[in-house]
């Protein structure tokens, strides 16, 4: 496995994480905890360290489902916890809260379900207009000098926002969507990362499965399930081009690097920069095709080729801003 350190704190990650936001089972059609806990200890067995999570993945199942199987066999030691903050699911349906009190609380709520006096990285999940960033960077400075966290981070931040933040608090991370298909901080919050030494967690890696080279345009999708709401899904025209991009991409990488288009994508991830890439799985067999991104690196021509492929096939990408939460009221 190969690692990375998190911005310039002592923090050691794998540039694999585990994503568990389908773990916690909301808009991915319920969860098994049993089977999800196999899950998390598989990934650890493969060199996975680090386990992104949050509250609202679930509305807490997902931090307590990590919080039992780190629980066993002394697990807790060994691995990243990474978890977020600033989503409030009162109403059912999430909305930003970075109010200092609420982030007070939450974490609290989640060192309880996670099991753990403390917490790795500590991430804003979306930056809240109603509350300045000064107040929230204050606020995890207190939690940061207390002890209850070791890093801190941001999640769905601009270069700007970051700016802010850093004025009052040091910050180690940044967690946007980020992906083939997703290539927005390619022009601001990548180099901006890269010339102020922030590591990159990169979620979405594979665009929500999209990238694993098993969906068609004949897939399903039921129930609450995320990818109904996501156009490059639930549109036929949009999707039959993003299959026939992901069959050209396939293609490039099995007869340019021996591997399939899932190892391309998570590798093209990891060349990017100071990048981890969030691996999302439910259950262990997923995590089968870990080690085809590992070990290698992609050439010039390769990422030009793939460029190449991509303006081809995909004249007007669509980005991944439908996953926004909106803002709570104002007082």
């Amino acid at each position: 496995m190969e690692t990375i350190t998190l911005g310039n704190s002592a923090i050691i990650g794998s540039r694999i994480g585990l994503g568990t936001w389908a773990i916690g089972g909301w808009m991915w059609g319920g969860t098994d905890e049993a089977q999800a806990i196999a899950t998390i200890h598989s990934a650890l067995a493969r060199g996975i360290t680090l386990i992104d999570t949050a509250p609202v993945y679930g509305f807490g199942t997902s931090e307590s489902i990590v919080g039992k199987a780190l629980q066993t066999a002394g697990r807790r030691q060994h691995a990243v916890i990474a978890t977020k903050a600033g989503l409030e699911w009162s109403s059912g349906r999430p909305r930003r809260d970075s109010r200092p009190l609420r982030l007070r609380q939450e974490l609290e709520d989640s060192l309880r379900r996670l099991q753990t006096d403390y917490i790795d990285l500590y991430q804003i999940h979306w930056p809240d207009p109603l509350v300045p960033i000064e107040e929230v960077a204050t606020e995890l400075l207190r939690m940061h000098r207390a002890g209850k966290i070791r890093a801190i981070g941001v999640s769905n931040f601009s270069p700007a926002q970051m700016e802010a933040f850093r004025a009052v608090a040091p910050l180690h991370t940044v967690q946007p969507p980020y992906n083939l298909f997703e290539r927005g901080i390619d022009a601001d919050v990548l180099p901006y990362a890269s010339d102020k030494g922030l590591t990159v967690l990169a979620y979405g890696a594979l665009c929500r499965g999209l990238l694993s080279g098993r969906i068609t345009t004949d897939s399903k999708f039921a129930g609450d399930d995320l990818r109904q709401s996501d156009p490059k899904f639930a549109d036929a025209r949009l999707r039959s081009r993003y299959v026939s991009a992901v069959g050209a991409l396939d293609a490039l990488a099995r007869e340019r690097c021996g591997r399939g288009v899932l190892s391309l994508a998570v590798r093209w991830v990891l060349d990017r920069g100071p990048t981890i890439a969030l691996w999302g799985a439910r259950r262990s067999d997923q995590l089968e095709a870990i080690d085809g991104a590992l070990g290698w690196q992609l050439d010039a021509q390769t990422m030009r080729d793939i460029d190449g492929i991509l303006e081809r096939e995909l004249e007007t990408p669509v980005g991944p801003e439908f996953m926004a939460p909106p803002q709570r009221a104002a007082a």
